[in-house]
Order: structure tokens, then sequence, then C-alpha cells
């Protein structure tokens, strides 16, 4: 069963704003004001937005490039697939900026005899936490070019874009992003030892910003089958595209 949207008065311009069972920060579509649903108050810290630089005609030329990019795709991809849907949504993200320090000790088995290893690792993240529950957007896969983050503007918001609201709040997304960067540590660590025998890292947050980012869904038939293309909306990069098995070109 869908979630019913409830809404809550805006306490700047006085506007309904929508919101879904689970969200706890949402933002008016007409003046812009972000608040935090349980109390009604302003939210406090930085609210950004990557412009989108597409509409629903220009970004059929990234939709192109990409189908008619890349051997494994069937040769005539582009020629006749079609476009059957184009959805602007701007995603909601914590952008957790850290220096993530580890000191480790391990033990390296791949040769005779075995040896103890120690060591450090340090490393400067922008990392990425999608604010929604329950999503299988490639997160890991989504190179954000932070550097053309702007304040976020409801006027800079497309009337057919769909803006997603957060339901993650600050602290349970730094939290979310000490557990994923201390998976992705002990993933790299396998370099260098086999076992690891004392793991100690320590995050020194530098910032953390809400960012709403524009992706657009594209869903494209082939040869009677859909599949789903990610694009950026402010690169036009693809962030992930499912390509028609090698098969389908000799149908």
């Amino acid at each position: 069963m869908a979630a019913v949207a409830q809404n809550i008065k805006c306490s700047h311009c006085g506007a309904p704003v929508d919101f879904k069972p689970g969200e706890i920060v949402a933002t008016c579509k007409y003046c812009g004001f972000t608040t935090v649903i349980q109390t009604g108050v302003a939210f406090t810290f930085e609210h950004s937005v990557l412009p989108n630089r597409f509409d629903l005609m220009q970004i059929e030329a990234p939709i192109k490039a990409w189908m008619q990019s890349g051997f494994l795709k069937p040769g005539d991809l582009a020629k006749k697939s079609k476009i059957k849907q184009k959805n602007l949504v701007y995603l909601p993200f914590w952008v957790v900026s850290v220096e993530a320090k580890t000191a480790y000790k391990g033990i390296f088995e791949r040769i005779t005899p075995v040896v103890v290893k120690e060591g450090k690792l340090e490393k400067e993240y922008n990392w990425l936490v999608l604010a929604r529950k329950a999503s299988d957007f490639p997160t890991r896969e989504y190179q954000i070019p932070l550097e053309g983050k702007v304040p976020y503007d409801f006027r800079k918001i497309e009337s057919f874009a769909k803006v997603l609201n957060s339901e993650v709040d600050r602290d349970s997304a730094l939290e979310l992003a000490r557990t994923q960067i201390e998976t992705h540590h002990r993933f790299l660590l396998q370099q260098d030892v086999d076992k690891i025998i004392d793991f100690r890292m320590e995050l020194s947050l530098k910032q953390m910003v809400y960012l709403h980012t524009p992706v657009w869904f594209i869903n494209y038939e082939y040869k009677g089958q859909t599949f789903q293309l990610l694009i950026d909306g402010a690169t036009g990069n693809t962030i992930k595209g499912d390509i028609p098995s090698p098969k389908f070109g000799l149908l």
C-alpha cells in the first residue's frame, strides 16, 4: 500500500508542506524554506542543490550518446530503442566530509613463514549517504560534482521535477558513514593482510551538507523489453545503465 502524503504548514510562508510518513526533513515548494517535521523548526544545517542542466528534450542527447558508446551494447541500440519515460528527481544526500585514520595490525599468510604487519591507512572523503531508507540507488557509483553546488533555491527546481525529502537525520547519516567507511577500509586492507587482528579507526568530521542532486530516471524499450538508465542532471554523465544482453542484437 502506498504511503499517504500528509502536510504541515510552512512556518515561513504558511503554505502547506507535503511529506510522507518516515520523512523527517521537508522543503516548502512555494518558498524553499526547509523544516524539521517533528518540531516544525527551521533546518539549521547547510542545504544546497546541484542545478540541473537539461530539459525534457535536451536530456535525449546524453541518452543517445550512452546508447551509441561502448562495445558491450547492441549495435542498433540507439536506432531501435524507444524512450518511454523521462523523470527528473532531486534526490536528498548527506555529504559527510571527513578524515579517516585507521591503525591496524594483521597477518600476511600468502608467504611462508607468515608475517605480522602493522600500519596506518589515512584517507579524506566526501562520503555520500543517501537520505532515503529504502532504495537500490547505486550511491557508491555516483560521482557528485560538489564544486557546482549552490544554496538551495526553490526557483531553480523545474515544475515537472520531483523533490524527495530526507528520511535520515544528521546523526544517523554520520553513523552510517562511519560504518560504511570502516567496511571500506577493511576491504582496502585486504591488499596488505589476510587476517586483521587489530583495527582502530578515528574519524575527524570537517563538514556535513544536506544536498539535493538532479537525477534523470530514464526507462527505454528495446525489442519488447524495458530497461533503466540513470543520468546525472548536473553533468550529463551516466550513473548506471541497464544494457540489453548481446543476444538481443541477434533477434
